[in-house]
């Protein structure tokens, strides 16, 4: 079975995981939620620190969830937000979705939240996330789509930004504008058309606090995570351009009429 090739972008360094912890069912998989019911079993693929998972569990208390994370550290912290909030119907595993360890039918929804953009092979992903799931059942996925992030004012260095992101991204063999495709690749992945319902989701980040938060995540990601380094071992930016960057993000988040917007591609698929 084919396995991961690609390099995860992100990286789990804090300024990461300040943006993973802020996640909820709500915010992050609202598409999903009015097809849940109490007894489901579900599977969540790319779980990092649990928050969404957490809520999923929360969702079906006569079900069980299985959180799935390629990168077994991360793991740690998600089975502490399950204590945390008490949730015990709930497990955690490592694992890759280009070859998922479950027997054929094993979930009635297979979920993945931004994931799809890291991977090397999506449409393999997709394939094994329909293998997994029951007949009747749901595959879930949602991702942002890079190219439609747009914000205001314009501060020079943020288009800089979003451009050396992109490529850093597609280097590692990701694709970061993968929202406008999930639609796409589910139709190769083996799904017809009338079993896919395609929407969109948008986060927004405007009052002075949401500002502040997601510039400074921004901003320490780009020069303290591994996303800098990647970027600066690959040629694709300098020390010197990271920093220059960085110091843009906070100038952004600075403005009084400072207002970010990021578009999400989202599927449900019927298998």
């Amino acid at each position: 079975m084919p396995q991961e090739s690609a390099l995860y972008t992100h990286g789990h360094h804090e300024s990461v995981l300040r943006s993973h912890n802020w996640r909820t069912a709500a915010n992050s998989a609202g598409y999903l939620l009015g097809s849940l019911l109490p007894h489901m079993q579900i599977l969540d693929i790319g779980c990092g620190p649990g928050t969404i998972t957490a809520d999923l569990a929360a969702l079906v208390p006569d079900g069980q969830v299985t959180g799935l994370e390629h990168a077994p550290a991360v793991l740690d912290q998600a089975r502490a937000t399950a204590a945390a909030r008490g949730v015990e119907n709930i497990r955690f595993t490592v694992g890759d979705v280009h070859a998922l360890d479950f027997p054929d039918n094993t979930f009635c929804v297979t979920h993945a939240h931004q994931v799809l953009q890291h991977v090397g092979d999506p449409v393999q992903a997709l394939r094994e996330m329909r293998r997994v799931t029951k007949p009747g059942g749901i595959v879930a996925v949602r991702d942002a789509d890079y190219a439609t992030m747009t914000w205001y004012p314009e501060v020079e260095g943020m288009a800089d930004w979003l451009d050396l992101y992109r490529r850093v991204a597609r280097a590692n063999g990701g694709e970061p504008d993968a929202g406008r495709r999930l639609h796409a690749w589910a139709r190769r992945a083996g799904f017809p058309q009338e079993s896919i319902t395609a929407t969109a989701g948008t986060w927004c980040y405007q009052t002075p606090e949401e500002r502040t938060w997601w510039s400074e995540l921004w901003a320490d990601r780009t020069v303290a995570s591994s996303y800098s380094e990647i970027a600066v071992d690959g040629g694709h930016a300098t020390a010197d351009e990271l920093t220059r960057i960085a110091a843009a993000w906070r100038e952004w988040g600075a403005q009084e009429d400072g207002w970010f917007s990021m578009l999400h591609g989202e599927v449900l698929c019927r298998v």
